[in-house]
């Protein structure tokens, strides 16, 4: 097995927020071989020139087959569409430094297989299946007039799918865990982008939300839920859901009692900033624009509250179609709070925690994969370029391999 060396190569301490002298670390196969000691004479030296490596970025919120803003649009394209248009997204995170996505609604088995047998060039995905929503929730994307029964929710491109009831709960639950999902998805509060709930509105009760979290443990693994408001979150945290989604409207009491929980919370900020500035043009409704300002200026607040309580944070950005050029935006956002080690930490091995995949994914140490990025810059000095591919991005490898180099960056 041949093996390559990455030499001069600064690595990120999340202890001491400063980055390593210059270090050796050897790949073998897809497998990270040892760190910090020299290399085998037979293997092939890469010169990281002291540059930054650390390990390849997870999004941990995000939807591979939202290609459009208009979630009418994704839900009825035919699924052979919906999938190249996904591989597309795909190729584009893994061109941003994105070696892992947690898929929150959407994506199938399918297109996990597509990566892992080569046939979309991409982040290698982890995926809930389709998002549970009660009728009239936040993927019921029928107006009020329409009463027709929802046709559209194992269309791949449908984020969500309609069911009522424990027993069509406990189904669905198995009939997704059987087909792939790593998790369980539940919208448990209203939404910005649906058009009949308000930001305030819970939804599911106990017993299905319970049958959901029983149906997840079950199978070893654990419920995701779309929350805003701190009722709904303080509800979700009772009843054993494991990972809380936005969570813009949290308080503190909440906020410890999650972090006791042992939650994990994915704020994603930047999806709201990008609303705001082009949800309107894109033709979101004017009830939907006064939702988005109520959760996003809430948003850069429930940060420090999240963070003093001690509740620990994964990086997400939940950008739809169009507004998927503002991924970057992120990192300024959070920024705004959280210090650089702890936004590269949300961002590497606490995302890796939430794929059930620690010490495998979101870190360089011996045995884990060799999903690793080159960055010409120190993050821990300005980690906003994180946010900036085009500009400090050097490298993408993902599994070993050499995914992507790019040409020397212009100044940023």
């Amino acid at each position: 097995m041949t093996a390559t060396a990455f030499i001069n190569a600064r690595l990120p301490d999340l202890e001491t927020g400063r980055l390593t002298e210059p270090t050796t670390v050897v790949v073998e196969g897809d497998r990270i071989a040892s760190v910090g000691v020299p290399a085998p004479a037979a293997a092939t030296p890469y010169d990281v020139a002291g540059k930054t490596l650390m390990p390849g970025l997870i999004d941990a919120h995000f939807h591979v087959v939202a290609h459009s803003l208009n979630l009418w649009d994704n839900a009825i394209a035919p699924d052979s569409l919906a999938a190249f248009r996904a591989g597309a997204i795909m190729r584009e995170k893994l061109d941003q430094g994105f070696t892992t996505v947690r898929d929150l609604g959407g994506a199938d088995l399918g297109l996990v297989r597509a990566v892992q047998e080569g046939h979309i060039d991409g982040p290698d995905l982890v995926i809930c299946g389709k998002g549970l929503s009660m009728t009239g929730g936040h993927t019921d994307l029928r107006a009020r007039s329409d009463v027709r029964p929802d046709a559209l929710g194992w269309r791949l491109g449908n984020m969500g799918v309609l069911v009522d009831g424990v027993d069509e709960v406990r189904r669905t639950c198995r009939k997704m865990l059987k087909e792939g999902a790593k998790f369980i998805k539940v919208m448990a509060n209203g939404g910005v982008s649906s058009p009949n709930d308000p930001i305030d509105a819970l939804q599911y009760s106990d017993a299905e939300i319970r049958a959901m979290v029983e149906e997840a443990r079950n199978a070893n693994t654990y419920v995701a839920a779309h929350v805003y408001h701190d009722d709904a979150i303080r509800r979700c945290v009772d009843l054993g859901v494991h990972s809380l989604e936005h969570c813009n409207l949290i308080r503190p009491e909440t906020a410890r009692r999650a972090a006791e929980a042992g939650c994990i919370a994915v704020p994603t900020l930047v999806a709201y900033e990008g609303l705001k500035v082009e949800g309107a043009a894109l033709g979101l409704d004017a009830a939907s624009q006064a939702k988005i300002d109520v959760v996003r200026d809430a948003g850069i607040e429930s940060l420090g509250i999240m963070r003093d309580a001690g509740l620990p944070m994964a990086f997400g950005t939940d950008l739809l179609g169009e507004l998927r050029k503002y991924g970057g935006m992120e990192f300024d956002l959070l920024a705004r709070v959280l210090t650089p080690a702890e936004i590269i930490d949300s961002a590497t091995r606490i995302a890796a925690r939430l794929c059930q995949q620690e010490g495998e994914i979101g870190v360089i140490a011996v045995g884990a994969r060799a999903d690793m990025i080159v960055i010409d810059g120190d993050p821990f000095d300005d980690v906003t370029i994180l946010g900036k591919p085009e500009h400090h991005l050097t490298c993408v490898i993902k599994s070993g391999r050499m995914a992507r180099q790019f040409p020397k960056k212009a100044a940023a």
